[in-house]
């Protein structure tokens, strides 16, 4: 990325389109931010990711699940500096586990969830920069799994947010904070890649929540309404489901 500086102030936006920058990169924060939690609590036992978490993890496995059990702890946790911590020590185990094994999906995927987390911290160019990596990895995930839920999910998600931002602020994303790529988003993508995600894992409350914000800003009412519905009526799976039910509970009374 060029660095602007007071003789560069033709490359730079005027003031006014600054703020819309910065509002654009807080809105952007949701695409990295709502994503599927880990597949762990499925393929793990629950003391195995405790024990990867305690230890340092060496192994492509360790690695990931690491990744993604930081990431789970770091979502709701309220000391933001702990927070922060949390998602630098995931975003460095995903790095590792990509490393080591580039050639498997998980640790691509756990690198989108781990890096948008970290965005959070950072300013609003730096915010864009690891919005267009969230969908690199997840890309790169797809290419290795094509039916990967969570993958799925992130992609869904990326293209649902980035068209929440209105017409202003894609541009200036595009224009001055290097995020081109935001011109491919669109929503008939975002409903492709939630729909399948929900195809591959029909029980996952988190795949049919994010479906239903989908349905529910593209106009589709009814379609939403079902969604949310199934979200909270399915099975327990991730750590954080109970905050999510009550997402959907909450938005559904809303819907109109």
């Amino acid at each position: 990325m060029p660095t602007y500086t007071a003789g560069t102030t033709a490359a730079r936006p005027p003031r006014a389109l600054r703020h819309v920058a910065a509002s654009c990169a807080v809105l952007l924060a949701g695409a990295v931010l709502a994503m599927p939690t880990s597949r762990v609590a499925a393929q793990v036992p629950a003391t195995r990711v405790a024990s990867v978490t305690a230890s340092d993890p060496a192994t492509y496995a360790e690695l990931w699940q690491a990744a993604a059990e930081a990431v789970d702890r770091g979502e709701f946790e309220t000391d933001a500096s702990v927070r922060s911590a949390l998602y630098a020590k995931a975003t460095a185990y995903a790095r590792r586990a990509v490393a080591l094994n580039p050639n498997d999906p998980e640790g691509h995927f756990h690198l989108s969830r781990a890096i948008g987390r970290t965005a959070l911290a950072l300013g609003p160019r730096d915010r864009v920069k690891l919005g267009i990596e969230v969908r690199e990895s997840a890309l790169a995930a797809l290419r290795l799994a094509p039916r990967h839920p969570g993958a799925l999910h992130v992609m869904g998600v990326w293209h649902a947010e980035i068209m929440r931002l209105n017409g202003l602020a894609r541009t200036v994303a595009k224009a001055f904070l290097g995020g081109q790529v935001f011109g491919t988003a669109s929503w008939n993508e975002a409903v492709r890649h939630l729909e399948l995600a929900v195809q591959v894992e029909p029980t996952r409350l988190v795949h049919h929540l994010d479906l239903a914000r989908i349905y529910r800003d593209v106009g589709r009412t009814a379609d939403a309404r079902t969604e949310y519905r199934a979200a909270i009526n399915a099975p327990a799976f991730d750590p954080n489901d109970g905050v999510y039910r009550r997402h959907a509970s909450e938005e559904l009374a809303k819907l109109r």
